[in-house]
């Protein structure tokens, strides 16, 4: 586990943008880098200038996922590190059996980065580019490395890790108009869990990706009301710091998961996974309860749909006082 300086930004900044500025300095210095669109270019903000520089390193096969993704595996077999890029559910769930079988059973270096995902996505798109299956899906691909950056920041560090790391890996980014969270940017190292936050052990809040921000309001609010717990970010799903989520668990058992996803399948599910087998903690699960969200302004959705600074604060009430029932 590890801290960074954290504050509850109010500016945005692209992931995309992050990403294709990572995406050419790794093809700057690595010529066996490569990249498959499917009809995506302007989706992930590729220029011009971007194609011209690569020419012969960037592939658009057009509305094609499945193909993409076959696309992706034979230039894999090449011994080329592949970068496939289109929108979150049209990657995971189009291209699903070829992600599966294509990809994974061989465990290419194929990196797939999901754009789009997530409330923000349905703004400007509507809910049919809105995602919330994606990381679900990912997940229980074996031998799938998923991670959920939280800001423009945190992909900018994930894009060349996930490039040097072997095998399959899923990187969701979000819609081009994204918060910041960290600033300055912390510190990222896959696969482990970072805690933000430690001013008690009453409870923790885990959370990923721009959902931080609320975790960490919701954090303060507690604290003013003599409640002190921990926020921690749980970015990397897969492989998941099971040890470092224990360790917190044992000491922190009052836990809220929140995320920009169904509630089954992704960090919540992960989380029940973990206490489950290892005995350690109580759970309230925060995201999407098995409905599809409307489209429209994010911030008021997630309110609507109950991933708000005062839910996450309700749900520590709630623990606590279950708590304190159970004591008695």
């Amino acid at each position: 586990m590890s801290g960074g300086a954290v504050v509850t930004p109010l500016h945005m900044e692209s992931t995309r943008v992050a990403f294709l500025e990572a995406l050419t300095a790794l093809m700057e210095s690595d010529p066996k880098v490569v990249v498959v669109f499917a009809d995506s270019v302007k989706v992930f903000r590729a220029t011009e200038e971007f194609l011209h520089r690569f020419a012969g390193r960037v592939f658009d096969v057009g509305i094609a996922e499945q193909n993409a993704v076959a696309t992706s595996a034979g230039l894999a077999v090449c011994r080329l590190t592949v970068f496939t890029c289109t929108y979150a559910g049209f990657l995971t769930m189009r291209a699903c059996e070829q992600i599966r079988t294509f990809v994974a059973y061989p465990g290419l270096d194929v990196k797939f980065i999901g754009a789009n995902a997530g409330i923000f996505g349905g703004e400007r798109e509507g809910v049919t580019h809105q995602f919330f299956e994606d990381l679900a899906i990912m997940r229980s691909i074996p031998g799938v490395t998923v991670v959920v950056p939280a800001d423009a920041s945190e992909v900018r560090q994930a894009v060349p890790v996930l490039a040097r790391t072997h095998g399959p890996a899923y990187l969701r980014i979000g819609s081009g108009r994204d918060p910041v969270v960290f600033d300055p940017p912390a510190s990222f190292e896959l696969g482990k869990v970072r805690l933000l936050r430690d001013t008690g052990t009453e409870f923790v809040v885990l959370a990923n990706g721009y959902l931080l921000m609320r975790a960490l309001e919701a954090a303060d609010r507690l604290q003013s009301e003599g409640i002190c717990g921990r926020v921690a970010e749980v970015h990397t799903l897969r492989p998941l710091d099971v040890e470092g989520l224990v360790q917190i668990l044992r000491e922190s058992p009052l836990a809220v998961t929140v995320e920009d996803h169904q509630v089954n399948g992704a960090l919540g599910s992960a989380v029940a996974e973990v206490i489950a087998e290892h005995g350690v903690g109580r759970l309230v699960r925060l995201g999407l309860q098995d409905v599809f969200p409307e489209s429209g302004d994010a911030f008021a959705l997630l309110d609507r749909y109950r991933m708000g600074i005062s839910d996450i604060v309700q749900a520590v009430h709630k623990l606590c006082g279950n708590s304190a029932k159970s004591q008695s």
